[in-house]
Formats: structure tokens, C-alpha cells, sequence
């Protein structure tokens, strides 16, 4: 064991003295194993510098194409899929839009107008209420369909003004209440009704109705305004011709 030691004492101190006696001018004649060792040394430096200022860039370059790899990867995979079923959804898109062409022509046309007249007429009267105005406004033409505002003026309770609401809103055509206000009548605010003893109101209201339009919109189509004189227990032909 002591040989031993002795052994490696000296050759290290061999080596060191090896070392020293080195010409850093005159590698060639420097001894093999040194020379082994400094190529070792050497190209272990070249292999740690050239991943620091080469290799990490295209590791990271190489990270990023994978990830983008997946991304496209995807959309081929969603776009294959739709490419599978495109028939289908033609079809689909065809049955949507039957069925949305459908339900527009389902909307009133222009000679339906007159007919929703007397609808409201009739509607107003069985409320109870007596009718002072019913105006025809300007046509709005929007996308796909036509606007038509109706401004109705009656008078009665409140509970005429219930039904009469509910009234409209049961119609077969599509018709919408907008820009309600309810006050007192004029220089009659004390008056009662004949059923219980209420104030008589009035009511001031926006209705709104709708056609189909196949046409482009177009310029607002003015509509020859129309009123109705005070019908309470009169047919629309008596209350001065709402048809």
C-alpha cells in the first residue's frame, strides 16, 4: 500500500515537472499524452461554446416549429373534418334558409295593412276603450323586412288599457307597443266612466308592425296618414272608415 502511494507521488510529481518543461512555443514536441489531453480539452471547449452561441438558437427554433407543427397539424384536422362533411352542410344551410325564407313570407304585406286596422279597431272596442286617433306613419325599410309605425291615441281606464294590450298581442300578425304615455283627459279629468266610478285616461301609444321585403332598402315610403273619430260602441265603417 505504501509502494503504491510512493508510485503515484511520483508520477504526479513526474507530470508536474513534465509541465514546467513545457515549450507553449513548440507544441509538436510536447509529450503524446499531454498532447491527448490538451485536444481532449480543446474540443470539449469547441462543444460547449458552440451550443452556447449556436446550438440553443436552433434548439429554440426547433421548439417553436414543433409547436407550430401541432397548430397546422389542427387546422388540417378541422379542416379535412369540414371538408368530409361539406355536403352536409350545404344541405343544412339550404334547410335554414327555406326555413327562414318561410317564416318571412309568413309576415303581412301591403294590403294586409288596412285589414290589421280593423283588427286593433275591434280589438280597442271590445276593451272598452273609445278610440281618438289611429295614424298611419312612414314606412322604415330595414334589411330583409319593412317597418310600419301605427300612433294610437284612445281613451278609458286602466283596465281597458290591460285588455286592449293583451288584445294586440294575441293578434295572428306580428305587431309590437312601443312610447306608451297615460295622463288624465283634457278638461276632463274629473269625469267617471259608467262602470265603477274611474277617471277616464288617456292613452297615447306606438304600434309597431311588419312585411316581408325582398326588395333592397330603399328611400322611406311615406303612407297617407289615416284617423279615426271617437268610436266607442261604433263599427270601424262608422268611426269614419279605418278599413
Amino acid at each position: 500500500m505504501k509502494g503504491m502511494s510512493d508510485l503515484k507521488s511520483l508520477d504526479l510529481q513526474e507530470l508536474m515537472n513534465t509541465l514546467n518543461t513545457l515549450d507553449p512555443q513548440n507544441v509538436g514536441s510536447w509529450p503524446t499524452p499531454v498532447k491527448l489531453i490538451l485536444y481532449v480539452l480543446v474540443f470539449v471547449g469547441v462543444l460547449v461554446l458552440g451550443y452556447m452561441f449556436d446550438l440553443s438558437g436552433i434548439r429554440a427554433s426547433l421548439t417553436s416549429g414543433e409547436q407550430e407543427q401541432q397548430t397546422l397539424l389542427g387546422e388540417f384536422e378541422t379542416k379535412v373534418f369540414k371538408a368530409q362533411n361539406l355536403e352536409t352542410y350545404k344541405l343544412q344551410l339550404k334547410d335554414m334558409e327555406d326555413s327562414f325564407g318561410a317564416l318571412l313570407r309568413q309576415l303581412p304585406q301591403d294590403t294586409e295593412v288596412p285589414g290589421l286596422l280593423e283588427d286593433i279597431t275591434h280589438t280597442g272596442l271590445g276593451s272598452g276603450l273609445e278610440f281618438e286617433a289611429i295614424d298611419l306613419g312612414t314606412e322604415t325599410a330595414k334589411d330583409f323586412y319593412a317597418e310600419q309605425p301605427i300612433s294610437i291615441k284612445v281613451t278609458g281606464d286602466y283596465h281597458a288599457f290591460g285588455a286592449f294590450v293583451s288584445g294586440i298581442s294575441a293578434l295572428p300578425r306580428i305587431v309590437t307597443l312601443h312610447e306608451f304615455t297615460i295622463g288624465p283627459k283634457p278638461s276632463s279629468s274629473t269625469r267617471k266612466d259608467d262602470d265603477g266610478g274611474a277617471p277616464v285616461l288617456v292613452m297615447s301609444i306606438l304600434a309597431k308592425t311588419y312585411r316581408y321585403n325582398d326588395s333592397p332598402p330603399a328611400a322611406e315610403k311615406p303612407v297617407a296618414g289615416k284617423s279615426a273619430a271617437k268610436t266607442k260602441g261604433k263599427t270601424p265603417d262608422e268611426a269614419g272608415g279605418v278599413k
